[in-house]
């Protein structure tokens, strides 16, 4: 068979889904392939993420087009035997890492989340050294809680023994650091940043203490870094000088429904001044938002 994938978020992260059937394609001997317009295909793949990101429309000539992702609102699994094949990194060679998840699911019911949905409650998926590549050893870990887990908490503390790199990309929740988690944590060869999320001012003072953990148990504080979701830009803008007040490096993030509804203009001028870091730095968020001053944004 000729396989051809559509990656419709435009291949700026390894799309798991896809690499796991391209692995399990090559397997049976098919060939597989970017999918390319002037090519037939016996089947095509497409695989979406996000549901913001614009569809792909050109039209495919293929005997089989197989759509799915929670970009869909598809919350389906792959069949079995796909995922517990190992990923095809070849198809994403600029990505120098392995990417996996040690836990899937979430305890939690954030109005804003589509993990319980889609996932359930939170489980064991994977240990960590059936994630690693045999050429890297840096791990980017997606799980959605992996401190909710004791299998997340037995898999960190493993990897602490090893020269492993990690970067957790969907951020470590703040409510469940204690100091003992924290020294786990501390423990481990980070890639860059200790994520976490602060998407509301309830959560200032719970992500306070749990970096007070984390520099307690030896994490520098340049590599604390934090979520901030932002929907009313008031709020966000509060909790973004506090968090900075701490020491801690915040990352906006525009709320976007599930319906793929855009953020207004406000918010993503806020992410922008709050994202470009010499923007940042060079005004406050009330000179950028005021066209009367000079402002920046872009409106």
């Amino acid at each position: 068979m000729r396989i051809g994938l559509v990656d419709v978020d435009g291949r700026h992260f390894p799309n798991l889904a896809l690499m796991r059937l391209s692995a399990w394609h090559k397997r049976r001997g098919d060939t597989v392939e970017w999918w390319s317009g002037f090519t037939h295909y016996d089947r095509v793949y497409k695989s979406k993420v996000f549901t913001f990101t614009p569809d792909h429309n050109t039209v495919i000539d293929a005997d089989e087009i197989i759509t799915r992702g929670t970009g869909y609102k598809d919350y389906r699994w792959l069949p079995p035997e796909v995922e517990a094949t190992h990923p095809d990194y070849s198809i994403y060679p600029q990505y120098p890492y392995a990417i996996g998840f040690l836990t899937r699911g979430c305890p939690n019911r954030c109005r804003w989340c589509i993990v319980p949905q889609k996932e359930g409650q939170i489980r064991p998926a994977t240990d960590w050294d059936d994630i690693v590549r045999p050429d890297s050893r840096e791990l980017v870990l997606m799980d959605n809680n992996a401190l909710a887990c004791d299998h997340g908490l037995e898999q960190i503390e493993q990897m602490g023994y090893e020269k492993v790199w990690v970067d957790f990309n969907q951020g470590l929740d703040a409510r469940l650091i204690t100091s003992k988690v924290a020294k786990l944590l501390a423990q481990l060869h980070w890639i860059r940043f200790v994520r976490m999320s602060c998407d509301t001012s309830a959560m200032l003072s719970v992500v306070e203490r749990a970096a007070a953990y984390l520099r307690e148990a030896g994490i520098a504080k340049s590599r604390l870094w934090t979520y901030v979701l932002v929907e009313d830009v008031d709020d966000a803008h509060r909790r973004v000088l506090a968090l900075e007040k701490l020491g801690i490096l915040p990352f906006a993030q525009p709320y976007r429904d599930f319906d793929g509804g855009e953020p207004t203009d406000e918010q993503k001028a806020f992410a922008r001044w709050v994202n470009i870091r010499p923007v940042h730095k060079s005004c406050t968020w009330e000179e950028y938002n005021d066209p009367g001053k000079g402002g920046q944004n872009g409106r």
